[in-house]
């Protein structure tokens, strides 16, 4: 890590700088710049790729299409194991470069996301093996009448892979997500032409050339790299790509579906959201604490199923309140590489820019800042010119402020009081967003009635981010359309036939 790295495309199984923007061999290749988030210097240097670049990836996944949807699930398999495999053999390195790459404390990337990586791809691969059709027997007789003469039939249904699928995937859990798009999608028999985070493109990397160890043939997994507006942009527009998965922001999701939309492209979008906690008067504070605590400050908030507001009975309004504030303050803030740190650095110098302007802007709404909201003092020499904030607890706003409706995706939490439950499902509901939310409460009765109300994709009760890979995910309103997850991932990859047999 201590050399620059150059990271190019994976296309056509074998790896390649850009063309550039007018064409050309690799000699006139344009490179992009991969910042470590920690100490604010450049480690790599990324192909920036262009129309010219997706164009190839496109070509390469359509002639690897036929070859690869006909390969029996069994043989997927057993290549998405091998890739599984050689991800846990790799663990460190990956662990490593995650951390340098993101500004993440290297023991999330270590315990969590590169674990997490692997179980996609074994999740899917096992899938696929005990995907089942749907058959339905049709009597004969009046009530099946059309026009001529009724008879009995055998319905059957057939999933196919649709060809060629674009996944584009986040900078926040990087190899998480990437593999979480392109398992269901390799499983199903699709290929797949995936464009990573250009902030974060390190593991996508390493992955690619695990695929090629792994014995992948050439032109299933491309990876092009590049910025949204213009590799993204030339993959969502491609009429040879008739799926996208997208994880992101909302106004870039809405970007997307507005080009794909005229299209009739089949679209996954997993965008931002504005996840409620809601802490009911009846529960232990001690049990409660160091969860909550996690689900407002995972990955230095950067996680879209965060919970950035607290919502918290007035009962024990200032009693959770001193407690959360004093554990915020003493989460432990430092290099992402020293297994002790709790708390990394941002994932860039405007994404901290964008989020210092957040908490300024909570100040003029009248908010008070309980602890954080200030680059931190006495980091090691390393990490001086790194992208640093103090965890940032914030109260005293209005549920309707913008604030407490925008998805700020940082190191900042609100804290809101409520009254009771009708007050609690009000402001919990009262966003644009509706992609997760968190309620804890001794009263199992309450917790059901309260969760059948809440408006969010995924809803959990006295715990938070516990994921079952079998259940669907994805949001309500502006927190996108679709599901992935489970048999939902592997319906959203494939297109079904029926089949009528008469009898």
């Amino acid at each position: 890590m201590d050399a620059i790295t150059e990271i190019e495309h994976l296309i056509d199984g074998a790896h390649r700088a850009s063309e550039g923007r007018s064409g050309g061999s690799s000699s006139t290749a344009q490179w992009l710049d991969d910042v470590d988030p920690a100490t604010g210097r450049v480690h790599a240097r990324i192909a920036a790729g262009t129309r010219s670049d997706v164009d190839a990836a496109v070509a390469a996944a359509r002639r690897a299409f036929p070859a690869w949807a006909d390969r029996p699930a069994e043989e997927r398999s057993r290549l998405l194991l091998r890739l599984a495999e050689l991800i846990e053999r790799d663990l460190e390195p990956l662990a490593t470069a995650e951390c340098i790459d993101s500004g993440k404390p290297l023991q999330a990337a270590r315990m969590m996301e590169v674990p997490r990586a692997a179980a996609n791809l074994r999740f899917f691969a096992t899938a696929i093996l005990h995907w089942q059709g749907e058959s339905f027997a049709t009597a004969s007789g009046g009530a099946n009448r059309v026009g001529a003469a009724a008879v009995g039939a055998i319905n059957y249904t057939l999933r196919r892979p649709r060809g060629v699928a674009g996944c584009i995937s986040p900078w926040n859990l990087p190899l998480y997500l990437f593999t979480w798009k392109i398992a269901p999608a390799l499983a199903t028999g699709n290929t797949v032409v995936a464009k990573p985070s250009e902030v974060t493109p390190l593991t996508a990397a390493m992955l690619g050339a695990l695929s090629i160890e792994a014995g992948f043939p050439p032109g299933v997994l491309n990876i092009v790299h590049g910025t949204g507006p213009e590799a993204g942009a030339a993959l969502v527009a491609h009429p040879d790509v008739p799926t996208i998965t997208f994880t992101g922001g909302t106004r870039t999701g809405a970007e997307i579906a507005r080009i794909a939309g005229p299209m009739f492209k089949h679209l996954a979008l997993e965008l931002g959201g504005k996840n409620p906690t809601i802490l009911f008067d009846d529960i232990d504070l001690d049990e409660v604490l160091p969860t909550v605590l996690r689900a407002a400050f995972a990955n230095q908030g950067q996680v879209c199923l965060c919970g950035s507001r607290i919502l918290v009975h007035r009962r024990i309004l200032h009693r959770f309140t001193d407690r959360f504030v004093a554990a915020a303050q003493a989460l432990r803030l430092g290099d992402p590489l020293d297994p002790a740190t709790e708390q990394g650095a941002l994932v860039s110098r405007d994404h901290r820019d964008k989020v210092e302007a957040c908490i300024a802007r909570a100040r003029d709404e009248g908010g008070t800042v309980l602890c954080g909201g200030r680059r931190p003092a006495g980091l090691p020499p390393r990490c001086e010119g790194g992208f640093f904030l103090e965890p940032t607890v914030i109260a005293g706003l209005a549920p309707h402020c913008r604030t407490n409706q925008e998805e700020i995706f940082g190191p900042v939490a609100t804290i809101l009081p409520f009254d009771d439950e009708e007050s609690a499902v009000a402001i919990a509901n009262g966003v644009p967003y509706g992609l997760a939310a968190s309620l804890w409460t001794s009263d199992v009765r309450r917790a059901h009635r309260v969760a059948e109300r809440l408006e969010a994709g995924t809803i959990w009760i006295n715990c938070w981010l516990l994921r079952d890979l079998r259940a669907p995910f994805g949001g309500f309103k502006q927190s996108g359309i679709g599901r992935e997850g489970g048999e939902h991932a592997l319906e959203a990859m494939t297109e079904v036939r029926t089949v009528v047999v008469a009898r």
